[in-house]
Order: structure tokens, then C-alpha cells, then sequence
């Protein structure tokens, strides 16, 4: 596991960023995991940023992402299919139906069960990005977590509802259940980049890093795969007694 320590979310954004610049540019038909939440959006605007100034050309490639809540049309202004839409995919000249999300409605079921095959086809994910949860969980995966899962329904705990809830009217607007793909599903892929700022995640970051593995946290999983960076600030980093490369 490589540890990179920056300043802040933007300098974050500028780091991820410029990797999935650099993978589309070496090979155009890349595929990519995708996350959502506030944690990636400083690596989105970065890509965005780079498609206005260099025209990187995003229209061979292909990407799927982590989950979707159940319950929400694609249209709804906070489902997962319309962030990524309004947060990048819609400012690039990527081909949107090469732009894979879990479905949270109709036959939603169906499609988490080939969801997996989907990314088999597509030759497997060559880059998955990842957010951080408080309490560890990454997709929405939480504790205890399966390590052996694949794409599927999963229920949202008490704790991941109250911290989305500041996406929503209320907390009692927020799903309680979501499609995510599974560790299993994540772990296939053959690079992970985990992000991760605020202080609020440094206790998750600690357990990613120098905890043991367990499934009451789930990040610990990634400690498994082959080729795995962690990108965070200081203020994430702040409980870590490992030193890093630290960017600034």
C-alpha cells in the first residue's frame, strides 16, 4: 500500500486527478471504477478542468460505478447516476452508454446480479477510485462486511444515513437500502485509488493503514490487493504514525 500526505481536497483532486488523465491518455480505452460524494469531486472538477485546457479525448472510454441508492430514478437529483452525469460525464465527450451505474429502481435486482459480468466483459476495471466512510465502509459496504461479496443489495446503516443525510430535505428522505458492488467485485480491480480528507475520516484512515485486517472494517479489505494507493490530507493523515510521501 503507498501512502501519498497532501495539503488538502484540492491538492487531492489535482494528484487522482492527473492519474486518470495520464491512463487516458496511455490507453483510450481504459475502464474505470467510479466513486461519488463529496470526497471525489475536486479529482472530477481536475479531469473537467484538463478536458476544457488539453481536449483529452474520454470517448473510448468506459466506466462503472460503485453503487446507487434503491428507490431513486436516474433523473433524481440525488441519485448517483445524475452526480456523475452533473459532475463530470456531462462535461466531457465520454460515450454515456459506455457509463455504467447500478440501477436503484425497476428491475434493479436483475441488473446487480450482472453487474459483475458487465465489468468481466469490459475487461475489468484497470483503475477503481474509492471514497472513505466514517466508520470504514467502502461502496456501501458496511460493517460487518463480506469480503467475498459481489454486487448486490445491501442495507445502509444507522450512521452512513445520518452522515447523507445533509444531501437531502431531510433524514428520513435518505434510502435504506443501496446497490453496491461488493469487496469482492472491488478488489478484482487491478489498481485502487482510496481518497480521503477531513478529520472526520482520520480514525478510518488509521484502521486502513495500521489496523488489522477485520470485517468491522471494511477499508481494511484493500490491504489484500496487490497495488493499492491511498491519497489523503493532513488532516486525514493526522492520526497515522506512518509517514508517507508527503506532496505538501
Amino acid at each position: 500500500m503507498k501512502l501519498i500526505i497532501v495539503e488538502d481536497k484540492n491538492a487531492i483532486g489535482k494528484v487522482v486527478g492527473q492519474i486518470f488523465v495520464n491512463y487516458v491518455q496511455q490507453n483510450p480505452k481504459v475502464v474505470f471504477g467510479l466513486a461519488t460524494g463529496s470526497s471525489p469531486e475536486t479529482t472530477y472538477q481536475y479531469i473537467i478542468e484538463d478536458y476544457k485546457k488539453n481536449k483529452t479525448d474520454w470517448s473510448k472510454v468506459t466506466t462503472f460505478n460503485l453503487d446507487e441508492y434503491i428507490g431513486l430514478e436516474p433523473n433524481h437529483p440525488q441519485s448517483y447516476r445524475y452526480f456523475m452525469n452533473e459532475k463530470l460525464f456531462n462535461h466531457l465527450n465520454i460515450d454515456k452508454k459506455h457509463t455504467y451505474v447500478p440501477l436503484g429502481t425497476g428491475n434493479y435486482i436483475d441488473y446487480a446480479k450482472e453487474y459483475d459480468s458487465l465489468i468481466a466483459k469490459a475487461g475489468g476495471i484497470d483503475l477503481q477510485l474509492l471514497g472513505l466512510g466514517t466508520n470504514g465502509h467502502i461502496g456501501f459496504n458496511e460493517p460487518p462486511a463480506d469480503f467475498n461479496s459481489l454486487t448486490g443489495v445491501v442495507d445502509l446503516v444507522p450512521s452512513t444515513i445520518e452522515t447523507n443525510a445533509r444531501f437531502f430535505a431531510s433524514a428520513g428522505d435518505v434510502p435504506h437500502q443501496a446497490v453496491s458492488m461488493g469487496i469482492k467485485s472491488i478488489l478484482n480491480a487491478k489498481k485502487i485509488i482510496l481518497i480521503a480528507n477531513g478529520p472526520n475520516k482520520a480514525h478510518a484512515v488509521k484502521q486502513l493503514v495500521e489496523g488489522e485486517i477485520s470485517n468491522l472494517w471494511p477499508c481494511t479489505a484493500l490491504q489484500m490487493h496487490q497495488d493499492v494507493t491511498v491519497v489523503v490530507d493532513k488532516a486525514a493523515a493526522g492520526l497515522l504514525q506512518t509517514r508517507g510521501i508527503n506532496l505538501g
